[in-house]
């Protein structure tokens, strides 16, 4: 994962060209914030999306992906025509990432809402208006007809997606989230389940809910792909080697490393030779 924020254009190319011709790493990411949240308050921020389309044309093997798109910031239809558009430019190479989007801490990921005149919902609205933006989602990418919705956060009329993903019957969908409400959320639409790393104990507990959430709907908790999000850190390789370890052995088969910024030359080989090669043998 390279976060798209207090770096450059050249630099995020860089990395993701190097990356791509790297075996070992099947996947890259990018995140979904306006402003940064962390560092200069004033550097840059690349939007997500655009990005990823851009990335997708000079990459032609890794799956990639916004980890998360913030669910506040696009009408979910726009969203799925965005994310369309990134699965034909990439060959189908995209993995759908959604959340609830960011809650009011740190401070500097809440700024970006008065700043873009966007409307913060509170939690409660905002995790259900993420289970309708799924359920609609998904039927723009596999209807055939055009259809109305009215819910209670969306509503749309005649609404058609054309064309559709490469594909189907859509792109593999990660919700990102550890809140019980947003786990009900996974259990329901996702095919991946995302978590920051961190404290191995609370996101056992979390997975935990989650098959208990499956259960509840007669759903086999095995079909959710657990992913977890790890830092690296260059100057302590075997730390990083540590957590991915513990992570492998908790059940967790898709390791998402963040990188750190600014990104050191050649720093997706070394995540290969450093940690991925020695952490699956």
């Amino acid at each position: 994962m390279t976060a798209p924020s207090q770096v450059g254009y050249d630099d995020l190319v860089r990395v993701w060209r190097e990356a791509d011709e790297v075996p070992e790493i099947e996947h890259a990411w990018l995140f979904d914030h306006l402003m940064p949240i962390w560092g200069d308050p004033e550097g840059p921020a690349f939007e997500g999306w655009t990005l990823l389309s851009a990335l997708a044309a000079q990459t032609r093997r890794m799956r990639l992906g916004v980890m998360v798109t913030s669910n506040r910031f696009r009408p979910p239809a726009v969203l799925a025509k965005i994310a369309t558009t990134v699965d034909i430019v990439s060959g189908g190479r995209l993995d759908f990432g959604i959340g609830v989007g960011s809650r009011p801490h740190p401070p500097e990921a809440w700024r970006e809402y008065p700043a873009h005149g966007l409307p913060f919902q509170e939690p409660a609205q905002a995790v259900a208006s993420l289970a309708e933006a799924c359920t609609l989602i998904k039927r723009l990418w596999t209807e055939e007809k055009p259809f109305d919705f009215h819910g209670a956060h969306h509503r749309l009329t005649g609404a058609f997606g054309s064309p559709k993903p490469v594909q189907r019957p859509h792109p593999p969908i990660l919700v990102g989230g550890r809140s019980s409400a947003t786990l009900r959320v996974v259990a329901e639409h996702a095919d991946l389940w995302n978590v920051p790393g961190g404290d191995l104990a609370d996101v056992l507990r979390r997975s935990a809910l989650l098959d208990r959430y499956c259960a509840d709907i007669g759903r086999d908790p095995a079909s959710i792909v657990r992913s977890i999000h790890l830092p690296v850190d260059t100057g302590r390789p075997d730390a990083v080697r540590q957590a991915v370890g513990e992570a492998l052995e908790a059940g967790f088969s898709h390791v998402v490393l963040g990188l750190p910024a600014p990104f050191p030359e050649g720093i997706a080989r070394w995540v290969a030779e450093e940690v991925i090669r020695p952490s699956v043998g």
